[in-house]
């Protein structure tokens, strides 16, 4: 079989700004093709590196002309994946047509769509690749777990049970062979960069274990993983690992060190085989804290940054989506992370019911910490959790499913919407200015710095015109009198995300 898998481009500005800073390949890809037998030919069409990515489409149906086409969403995705999927159905009646990835798995009922022939849902491999076996031999695939089908045969009660992450020692090593690796970057954060050192360096990505043990409310990972933590063998992420032909990787960990011995026994597998890489990882605050002999073991062996969800400023926001930390433990953990050599990206989040007098609140929080990379989102339950069906009732912009990027309120906001973006972009704007970077004046190549401060810009803009991309009567939310605007403004304490 040709079997053609493609990633979408997104359609928010808000994504396509956050990618001028990175763009990461489809690691997930990698490991769908690696479970498929050499036999089928497979090629990886990423739509997001092309400028006219439905020209890109439809001339690559027309070259290969694949008898399947597989796609990967996320939420926010699922009404272009939805629309190339029609596309398919018009140029190549007969091509089976698959949807998989996050979307798939959180929302299969929206997947429920007359052009999309089979959903897969959770970790890929063993179902991909028993629906291709069966599909290869002329046999209707019913019955592989993790596989629905569509339309009449739609399984609502198969859909409403969640699939759970396998055993990490069944994924493959994934192929890499299937996109270029210059295609791909990252902002690499360090503490301590050398002079001239590369803001944009090639990156790749690799995974060393899946699942948290933590119940984040807005969080779908505890759903998925059954609040466990699953590495894989050591010796195969090493092996992994050494196969990777670029400097920099990216772990798409949901936690990378909350697991301490695991953590200590792939450090000495790496450095046993002399593998000399930087990665960037993410950890929460308390797992900082707890194995701090860890985190210094890492960066012996090539940990530059680590990204935590420092989410809230206030104690009562972080109880009230049982981050499991506080606000002391955040600092803590950047103080520990500063002082063993290793950068911080904290992330932080704004609710919907954010007045200006939380916006200061966080304005003034991120200006007195010690200069440190940020990132800010709006607080978005994911599809599946308790928190999204709770909040549903006041979802005010119809499909709330394309405009879940994290980056665009679902429920009302308490400012007009306009001045609720403007406020977000401006936050961005001030924390750009307690960037390390700026603030120690580290000398950064001449093309680089102009490419970061575009970026800058294009994401700040996005976030001052992400009112646009709602429904015209919202725009002055709450200034104007409005009818169908679900529900009431929720309060803001004990609400949770």
């Amino acid at each position: 079989m040709r079997i053609l898998l493609v990633k979408p481009q997104a359609h928010l500005q808000t994504v396509l700004g956050l990618q001028r800073f990175q763009c990461l390949e489809p690691l997930e890809f990698g490991y769908l093709a690696a479970a498929i037998p050499r036999e089928h030919e497979i090629r990886v069409l990423d739509l997001r590196l092309y400028r006219l990515a439905d020209l890109a489409f439809e001339r690559e149906l027309a070259r290969f002309r694949p008898d399947m086409v597989g796609f990967t969403a996320y939420s926010h995705e699922s009404g272009t994946m939805k629309r190339l999927a029609s596309t398919v159905r018009r140029l190549l009646p007969s091509t089976r047509i698959v949807a998989g990835g996050h979307h798939a798995t959180v929302a299969p009922g929206d997947c429920n769509f007359p052009d999309i022939d089979y959903i897969v849902r959770g970790e890929g491999c063993a179902p991909f690749r028993d629906l291709v076996a069966a599909l290869n031999k002329g046999e209707e695939p019913a019955g592989i777990t993790n596989v629905l089908l569509t339309g009449k045969d739609f399984d609502t009660a198969a859909a409403a049970v969640w699939p759970r992450y396998p055993d990490p020692r069944t994924l493959p090593l994934p192929r890499r062979d299937l996109w270029d690796s210059r295609s791909y970057y990252c902002v690499w954060v360090c503490e301590n960069p050398r002079n001239w050192q590369a803001l944009y360096p090639r990156v790749a990505m690799a995974r060393t274990s899946y699942g948290c043990k933590m119940t984040c409310s807005f969080c779908i990972v505890p759903f998925l993983s059954g609040v466990t933590h699953m590495p894989r063998l050591v010796e195969t992420v090493a092996e992994d690992l050494a196969r990777i032909k670029v400097d920099h990787v990216y772990f798409a960990d949901d936690e990378n060190f909350i697991d301490e011995q695991f953590g200590f026994e792939l450090a000495e597998e790496i450095e046993k085989r002399g593998i000399k890489k930087r990665y960037f990882a993410w950890a929460r605050a308390t797992t900082i804290l707890r194995y701090p002999e860890l985190m210094r073991r890492w960066k012996e062996i090539g940990l530059d940054g680590v990204f935590v969800g420092f989410e809230f400023v206030t104690n009562a926001e972080l109880k009230a989506v049982r981050k499991g930390g506080t606000v002391s433990h955040n600092e803590r953990a950047l103080e520990t992370l500063r002082s063993l050599g290793i950068a911080c990206h904290a992330a932080f989040m704004v609710r919907p019911e954010y007045g200006h007098a939380e916006f200061e609140r966080l304005r003034d929080y991120v200006n007195a910490l010690p200069p440190v990379q940020c990132s800010f989102t709006v607080c978005t339950p994911s599809p599946g959790t308790a928190d999204y069906e709770a909040a549903r009732p006041r979802f005010w912009a119809g499909d709330a499913y394309d405009l879940h990027d994290c980056m665009h309120p679902i429920t009302p906001t308490a400012l007009p919407l306009r001045e609720f973006g403007e406020l977000l972009a401006r936050q961005l704007h001030e924390a750009s200015r307690r960037n390390p970077l700026r603030v120690e004046r580290h000398p950064i190549r001449p093309w680089e710095l102009v490419r970061a401060v575009t970026a800058e810009h294009r994401y700040e803009q996005a976030f001052r015109q992400l009112y646009r991309d709602f429904p015209r009567e919202l725009w002055d939310w709450p200034g104007t009198n409005l009818t169908g605007v679900k529900g009431e403004m929720a309060p803001l304490s004990g609400q949770s995300c």
